[in-house]
């Protein structure tokens, strides 16, 4: 009888960085240097990708382009996307170590999710440069994983499915049946269904939802409820086979998916 034996996990937004901000400053920064300010909710509509496709990304979406083309008095061009991408990686690894601070309840979760057994991989939009200061400050603060498979030395990122069978090899896991990808994003629902499992968006500290706990305290009342809605709808209309509100109802979720296979 086959059950779940392994979950793989998204990182910022997913288990650390709360709203997901490392990327989002040093993107914006990134462009802003040459000239483009894109909103924040354009840096995020990529949000996922290996960090050469999202900037690849921002800057075929029109206004960007056409914002582009004004400050520099041309069409961008594959250089441009080496070089926004290397200032990209200076503006974040300054501040990367900042930005791993577990998303609440998520070591706890994980930990629950070891005593049943079950494996924790992962994949993200970093390289394997970014997730050597990551994991490690990570891991100060009671987070680690059984696998950690960044887009590197693979076919493609996400979209493609490559980290997680990546991750399947690392942990022994044979079938795509058995395993859950668990994501803040657009990317990481489609990255799970080219894999062919099971697929979970998880709301609170998402990307999707785009605040900070600060920024959450700070809402009307009703605002909260209406923005995560708003975001699980995106995920399940992207696909994703469940949307939790937070990564505390993953064990009861893995309990409901092991009563059905």
């Amino acid at each position: 009888m086959k059950k779940v034996e392994c979950i793989i996990m998204d990182w910022a937004g997913t288990a650390v960085d709360f709203g997901c901000f490392a990327p989002v400053g040093a993107f914006m920064k990134a462009f802003e240097e040459k000239g483009v300010r894109p909103t924040d909710e354009e840096i995020r509509l990529p949000m996922g990708k290996a960090k050469v496709e999202h900037i690849r990304a921002l800057l075929e979406m029109e206004r960007i382009r056409s914002q582009f083309a004004a400050a520099c008095h041309r069409e961008w061009n594959a250089d441009d996307v080496a070089e926004i991408n290397k200032s990209f990686e200076r503006h974040l690894f300054l501040t990367l170590a900042c930005y791993a601070d577990p998303i609440p309840g998520v070591v706890e979760t994980m930990g629950i999710l070891r005593e049943q057994g079950i494996k924790i991989g992962s994949t993200t939009g970093y390289t394997r440069a970014m997730m050597d200061i990551v994991q490690p400050e990570a891991a100060k603060r009671g987070y680690t994983v059984d696998s950690c498979v960044t887009p590197d030395g693979l076919p493609a990122g996400r979209p493609a499915p490559f980290m997680i069978f990546r991750n399947m090899i690392n942990l022994n896991v044979q079938h795509p049946d058995c395993v859950v990808k668990v994501g803040d994003t657009i990317e990481d629902v489609r990255e799970g269904l080219h894999a062919k499992v099971h697929v979970v968006g998880v709301i609170m500290g998402s990307s999707e939802l785009g605040l900070s706990a600060g920024e959450i305290e700070k809402l009307p009342p009703g605002e909260l409820s209406k923005r995560m809605n708003a975001a699980g709808d995106r995920m399940l209309q992207a696909g994703a086979h469940h949307v939790l509100d937070s990564i505390e109802e993953l064990p009861l979720l893995i309990h409901i998916i092991n009563s059905t296979m």
